[in-house]
């Protein structure tokens, strides 16, 4: 695949938004771009746990269902969720049907709570991963790293599941931890410009 590809607009994207229309918008509006929103990171770290496996094309094309189906991700309410609940989701053809990821994030909504009581926030946790970027490899090399792995045995060390190196290696691109925009791509700019204001949490 080529490093980047022409936009509607004429100007050069990541080469993997050319492969369905929509993903010029989630490039240009969110991926890669520095988030603090404990919601938005723990939905994001649920889709990625769906998507282990997948394309991520099949889970942007749900995620609203998603949303939906899970309470727009709100770990509180996921956290009281019951067998009821997990039937309910079984049957939703609206999201991917697999029992054992439907139960590992209804898992980590409670894994979250958790979290947030020792941690102070998610992001603020989250946010402690940060790696430096001298360190980090040429943009979209990789699918893994020392921190993601580090990362991921944090998280199943606190009872977190369906959390591997690589999804939150995914997880850690998508929410701005990493500015993993290629060169030549109009959003690399952008997210290096988030990223020098963004207000790291602590």
């Amino acid at each position: 695949m080529s490093k980047t590809v022409l936009g509607p607009d004429g100007q050069p994207r990541c080469g993997w938004c050319g492969t369905i229309d929509n993903f010029f918008p989630y490039h240009d509006d969110e991926w890669g771009y520095p988030v603090a929103d404990d919601q938005r990171l723990f939905e994001k770290l649920c889709l990625e746990s769906f998507q282990s496996g997948l394309s991520w094309r099949t889970i942007l094309d749900k995620r609203e269902n998603f949303r939906t189906a899970f309470d727009q991700f709100d770990f509180h309410k996921m956290a009281t969720y019951d067998d009821n609940d997990v039937e309910r989701l079984v049957t939703d053809a609206g999201i991917i049907r697999h029992r054992g990821k439907i139960e590992a994030v209804i898992n980590n909504a409670k894994c979250a709570i958790e979290m947030v009581e020792q941690e102070g926030s998610l992001a603020t946790f989250f946010w402690s991963y940060e790696p430096d970027e001298e360190s980090l490899p040429a943009p979209q090399t990789v699918s893994t790293s020392a921190v993601s792995t580090k990362l991921s045995k944090e998280l199943k060390k606190r009872g977190w599941k369906f959390v591997g190196p690589t999804t939150v290696y995914s997880f850690m691109q998508a929410m701005g931890l990493i500015n993993d925009h290629v060169e030549g791509c109009i959003s690399r700019a952008k997210s290096d410009e988030l990223r020098k204001k963004f207000v790291r949490p602590t």
